[in-house]
C-alpha cells in the first residue's frame, strides 16, 4: 500500500504542473490553479501515511535530531510521507509562483524553467523565482469598495 501511495502522490500533482507549464494560457488553467485546494489530494495521502504512525512521527518532529529524522525517513512509510510532504509543498509554492508571475506579467518563457526547477528542487526554484520577480514590480490594483450595510 505504501508503494502505491508513493507513486500516486506525484501522479495527483502532475496534472496541475502540466497546466501551469504546458497550458498557461488555457482559460481553465487560471480557474483551476486559483484554488489552493489543488494540493488537497496530496495532503490526504500525507495524512494517510502519518496518522497511523503518529506515535513515531511526533517525537521525531517535536524534538528533532538528525538521527531521529534519519531513522523516520529511512522507513518505507517515512520516505513516502516525506515525499508527499515535499510534493504538497512544492505544488503549493509552484501555484503561488505561477499566480504571482501572472499578476506581474512575467513572460512564460522565463517562468516555465523556474517551475521545472521547483518541481525538481523546490527551495532552489523558489529562490530563483524570488530573485527573478524583482525585475517585474507588482501591478497595483484599484481598491475594491466594500458595500455599506
Amino acid at each position: 500500500m505504501t508503494g502505491f501511495l508513493f507513486e500516486l502522490t506525484f501522479l495527483l500533482a502532475a496534472p496541475f504542473w502540466a497546466l501551469m507549464i504546458v497550458l498557461p494560457g488555457w482559460s481553465w488553467t487560471r480557474r483551476i490553479i486559483a484554488s489552493p485546494l489543488i494540493v488537497l489530494p496530496v495532503l490526504v495521502i500525507y495524512a494517510a501515511l502519518v496518522i497511523p504512525a503518529f506515535g513515531e512521527v511526533l517525537p521525531a518532529v517535536a524534538n528533532p535530531t538528525l538521527g531521529g529524522v534519519r531513522d523516520l525517513l529511512g522507513t518505507s512509510n517515512g520516505a513516502a510521507a516525506g515525499w508527499a510532504h515535499m510534493i504538497g509543498f512544492d505544488l503549493f509554492v509552484g501555484r503561488w509562483t505561477w499566480l504571482d508571475a501572472r499578476d506581474r506579467g512575467i513572460p512564460h518563457l522565463v517562468l516555465a524553467p523556474i517551475l521545472l526547477l521547483t518541481i525538481l528542487l523546490g527551495p532552489i526554484g523558489l529562490c530563483v523565482y524570488l530573485a527573478v520577480r524583482t525585475r517585474w514590480p507588482a501591478v497595483s490594483r484599484p481598491a475594491v469598495a466594500t458595500p455599506r450595510t
